[in-house]
């Protein structure tokens, strides 16, 4: 008996579906893409909780006749490619034809099309492959696409679906992708009849302000230079961040022939364009878009098409690494030696000199000095001998299975540090401590020399007050005389909504006032006169990045926040009574070596160590 047969096109399709439609996000990317490569020059998205429910997209692109709109549901039916050739010549967006057929698998779909040439359009319904309808029908030009209860005959895929809060942040993210390629087109994003983007056409410049803009208390393409490089290979183009506008969450895009990929490799090439100008933990952003020939390239090597392969890709590093360092340079950014003005053009001071009255420097030796003598006959005549410890031999005897350091084998570093500090160091009294350059305080010590980072200090001594405040359940709050207002992009509004009731733990009171903004009406005590936009959008920031906004670990992360937004900056001259104080209550803690997130405190300049120096 035969075991082997040919699956059914539906079942195919469920297969095909698993790769190619992994989640709303990705069924929206695949619709939008149909409406790019229609010629649609609006397009609207209207989903409901976050795409489960209803995914809808309206443009208004060239449309379907009667006979496109029942085979473009077909598998591998397309109109972009006709042959294998064609698949090294891309100009659209989608070319496989799997992604319809891969959607009206898993889901009911509706579509309203119609040609500019045709006076009336047609409706089509198909639910899980099976078409259910199909007539003609009064219709604006364009394709109106509605994709309802995805997975809804795949309940293993529907239950794998994350929360709403997270699958619209997997929205946004797409559509900000696709939104930052095609700035000529009109886009609107629309959350359960709530509008969250509302884009107008413009230059790429205004669509990164449009996007990114509303989160910024600045403009936030001020802090962007222009980057613009023609060749034969490739044509680069696009935006890169100023280092003193570095973040710890930037903003970074690479798009090539008007699609978003990810190059870890090229993305390299940026940083090490960077190399020695950014801050610790902080990285540029930037918007990079690339012009090659469609040989060159190969974007059919993954179902999301965002791993794509160059040709020629060490090249093109190359270029993009000179074409940043190029773009910095040019506003600069960076500094620049000019190598080829010769020194004798510079502007020197010219000194007379008496050559009678120079004198030829002279060095004073032991002629008779020999270093293989020995004195007494016992220790060789080196020059720079040193000074042999007392009692060294001691610091090698250790019995057997004993800890020379004899600290616990599982003790945390800090405390191993700290334990260390408080054998070998004494602070003596009435000294008066220094601060230095604006950033570190030093004082005399048994052991030498302490530095303290004094902004760091103030950091694990302001969480410290907040962790009391919150595990006490008496968190103080001061109310603002005149509430402020933060602006936020669409991405951070639902990052706002999921974390407020964990905001109003810690003392932040806010209010909504649009689609775009909040008010803040009270904020923690601890906060005081500071800004509040910055603490909270720090937070945003470590919710982002962690994913984790529920538990003790998170709001020791919102303690963390408040108390790096309120701790003393760097460059403010402190008295000597603050700095004593300052010190009396950076010891008082159980943890003084290291701030809560791991980063030196204090360090100890030991007298040997001032020794060698001279």
């Amino acid at each position: 008996m035969d075991i082997i047969h040919l699956l059914p096109d539906s079942v195919a399709n469920q297969i095909a579906a698993g790769e190619v439609i992994q989640r709303p996000a990705s069924c929206i990317k695949e619709l939008v893409e149909n409406s790019l490569d229609a010629g649609a020059t609006s397009i609207q998205i209207h989903v409901r909780e976050a795409g489960r429910a209803l995914i809808q997209v309206i443009d208004d692109g060239k449309g379907m006749s009667e006979t496109d709109a029942r085979m473009a549901f077909e598998r591998h039916a397309t109109s972009k490619i006709a042959n294998a050739a064609d698949l090294f010549a891309l100009t659209t967006m989608g070319f496989r034809g799997e992604a319809l057929a891969s959607i009206c698998a898993v889901a009911q779909v509706e579509v309203v099309t119609r040609r500019a040439e045709d006076e009336v359009g047609t409706r089509l319904e198909i639910h899980g492959s099976q078409v259910i309808s199909q007539e003609i029908c009064s219709a604006a030009v364009g394709t109106n696409m509605k994709v309802k209860n995805l997975f809804y005959n795949v309940p293993a895929r529907r239950r794998f679906l994350k929360t709403n809060t997270t699958e619209l942040r997997n929205i946004l993210t797409e559509y900000y992708r696709m939104v930052l390629v095609n700035p000529q087109v009109t886009f609107m994003l629309v959350s359960d009849d709530e509008v969250l983007s509302d884009l107008p056409a413009g230059t790429h410049k205004q669509r990164i302000e449009q996007v990114f803009g509303k989160s910024q208390r600045n403009q936030f393409t001020a802090g962007l230079v222009e980057l613009k490089t023609d060749t034969d290979i490739v044509s680069i183009r696009g935006f890169v961040g100023k280092p003193e506008y570095a973040s710890k969450n930037p903003q970074q895009f690479f798009f090539v022939n008007n699609r978003f990929m990810r190059h870890p490799y090229f993305h390299k090439a940026v940083m090490t364009a960077y190399q020695g100008m950014l801050p610790q933990d902080h990285n540029p952003s930037y918007f990079i878009y690339f012009d090659v020939a469609p040989e060159a390239i190969d974007v059919n090597i993954h179902p999301t098409k965002t791993e794509i392969k160059f040709a020629d890709e060490q090249t093109i590093w190359q270029i993009l690494q000179a074409s940043v360092r190029e773009a910095l340079g040019k506003f600069h950014v960076a500094p620049s030696i000019d190598f080829d003005t010769p020194l004798t053009d510079l502007d020197l001071p010219q000194v007379p000199v008496d050559p009678s009255r120079v004198q030829q420097p002279r060095m004073a030796f032991n002629p008779s000095y020999n270093p293989f003598e020995r004195q007494n006959n016992t220790t060789p005549n080196y020059a720079c001998k040193k000074s042999v410890p007392q009692q060294w031999e001691t610091l090698y005897k250790a019995e057997a299975g004993q800890h020379l350091d004899n600290f616990s084998a599982t003790a945390e570093p800090s405390q191993l540090f700290e334990k260390q500090l408080s054998d070998d160091l004494s602070l003596p009294e009435n000294v008066q401590p220094m601060q230095i350059a604006g950033r570190y305080i030093a004082i005399p010590a048994s052991g030498g020399l302490l530095l303290v980072d004094q902004h760091r200090a103030h950091i694990a001594l302001q969480f410290a007050a907040a962790e009391q405040q919150r595990q006490s359940g008496h968190t103080l709050t001061q109310q603002l005389l005149f509430p402020e207002t933060i602006e936020l992009s669409p991405d951070e509004m639902t990052l706002m909504r999921q974390i407020q009731d964990q905001l109003a733990d810690v003392g932040f009171d806010l209010e909504q006032l649009s689609q775009t903004a909040y008010a803040i009406n009270s904020v923690p005590a601890l906060l005081g006169s500071e800004a509040p936009q910055r603490c909270l959008t720090d937070i945003l920031a470590a919710a982002r990045e962690t994913g984790q906004r529920a538990g003790e670990e998170w709001y020791r992360k919102m303690s963390l926040a408040l108390a790096r937004n309120t701790a003393i900056p760097y460059g403010k001259t402190l008295s000597g009574d603050e700095m004593q104080d300052l010190l009396k209550r950076l010891f008082t803690l159980p943890t003084y070596a290291k701030t809560p997130d791991g980063k030196t405190i204090l360090s100890l300049l030991r007298e040997n160590e001032i020794e060698n120096r001279f």
